[in-house]
């Protein structure tokens, strides 16, 4: 019998997002649930094109869809192979629904925002290790969200050897 969570997964095409996606599959998502991939723009070269789902986000975006280079494009999202081999794996190994959406915006308050209008049971966001200096001049997304978010955040984090600075 399936779980039926709803489990978000901040995604930003990073290393440490893919290794945050590849986390959840591998060791939280089971049969039933959906997960949630959720990709933040900060800014778009075509700003009109989105004034339509600035405040809300795309709409939710099938897996069939997601992992179509043309209709990513649309979102001025390069499609990455890597997480859709990853997504892949997760609907036909794990039975799991896949579904993606976007938001414009700051990354800290718009995964918030997704949080609150998917009704997430958790989200999985990963961490790029950031020095203790560079975190206080930029800030930190995983950070504002653990501490800001109203479901558990799961914060996976690249093993010590692979940190990178930057």
């Amino acid at each position: 019998m399936g779980k039926d969570r709803r489990i978000g997964i901040a995604v930003d095409f990073s290393k440490s997002s893919k290794l945050a996606l590849k986390w959840a599959i591998d060791n939280l998502v089971a049969a039933g649930d959906t997960l949630h991939i959720i990709h933040v723009k900060t800014s778009s070269a075509d700003e009109t094109r989105n004034l339509l789902w600035a405040s809300s986000g795309s709409p939710l975006i099938p897996l069939s869809e997601f992992r179509a280079p043309e209709v990513m494009k649309q979102y001025q999202i390069q499609t990455d192979y890597e997480v859709i081999d990853l997504c892949d794996i997760a609907a036909t190994q794990r039975e799991v629904t896949i579904v993606a959406k976007v938001y414009w915006g700051d990354a800290r308050e718009k995964v918030l925002q997704a949080v609150e209008d998917l009704k997430l049971d958790s989200l999985v966001m990963g961490s790029r290790g950031l020095s203790g200096i560079k975190r206080i001049l930029l800030g930190s997304v995983t950070s504002y969200v653990v501490t800001s978010a109203t479901c558990p955040v799961t914060v996976v984090k690249i093993p010590a050897a692979r940190v990178i600075e930057g």
